[in-house]
């Protein structure tokens, strides 16, 4: 009889442990946020940032960093495509919780949405077909048909130059496509991007001129006041410190920037 009645407080306070423990709060950041499923819009046509893969998946450096932020915090996502000319604005209505895309921070942005520290320092270049020997720079650009990528920084810093005209497209690989088929005389974009595309398809057709112009600085966009913002700041400078960011940047750029 002895051992059936250890037996039965055993269970008794295990149970009662299980009671105690449902009914404590629980801690941490996924439960600070309500174990909510964060919706992340990603403008998938910014490689090597965010991009789909060959298996039909979001990947890409910033892809890649926001889930190991994620998985290192709990927090449960859920990535949906979507324009880069839509993010913003997305964020701004609260439609969206995280957006991704090689977003540049600057003021205008900063007034209806917050962004966490830089992860990446970037600046815009001038894109030219490799048989094009009359454009050295943006001074050439005067009677010359510029293409860009629409809500971008780009987009601005061209419209405040002297062109012809300019052309602006949902993707920059429409636009890339125009200069490969001469609708345009030149396209102007984030320098990455356009490092990636000389690396693939356009080893061959296109090739940069001039100097680099406006540099800036990408970071995770979110909400105003999202309480997101300094947990992944946080989780930026850990990953930093550990040197699991270096890691992340020679896989995707062979390189770890300065």
């Amino acid at each position: 009889m002895k051992p059936e009645k250890r037996t039965a407080t055993r269970t008794a306070a295990v149970a009662f442990l299980l009671v105690l423990a449902l009914s404590l709060p629980v801690s941490g950041p996924a439960a600070e946020q309500g174990a909510k499923e964060l919706i992340v819009g990603c403008d998938t046509g910014f490689r090597p940032f965010v991009f789909i893969g060959p298996g039909g998946s979001f990947t890409g450096f910033e892809v890649e960093l926001w889930r190991l932020i994620a998985q290192r915090q709990g927090l449960p996502y859920r990535l949906i495509r979507m324009d880069f000319a839509s993010l913003i604005p997305a964020l701004a209505e609260n439609k969206i919780d995280v957006a991704l895309g090689g977003i540049s921070i600057n003021a205008e942005r900063e007034q209806i949405i917050d962004f966490s520290y830089p992860h990446f320092h970037s600046s815009l270049r001038l894109l030219v077909r490799m048989s094009d020997e009359a454009i050295a720079d943006i001074g050439d650009l005067v009677d010359k048909v510029v293409a860009t990528k629409e809500g971008t920084t780009s987009a601005t810093f061209v419209s405040n130059i002297q062109t012809r005209s300019v052309l602006l497209f949902p993707s920059i690989d429409a636009a890339y496509l125009a200069l490969h088929k001469r609708k345009v005389d030149a396209v102007l974009f984030d320098s990455p991007a356009i490092g990636d595309y000389l690396q693939t398809s356009g080893r061959y057709i296109a090739k940069t001129v001039g100097r680099v112009h406006q540099r800036q600085s990408y970071g995770i966009a979110f909400q105003q006041g999202s309480a997101l913002r300094e947990t992944v700041n946080v989780e930026i400078l850990k990953l930093v410190e550990e040197g699991r960011m270096d890691i992340l940047f020679r896989e995707w750029f062979g390189y770890v920037p300065q």
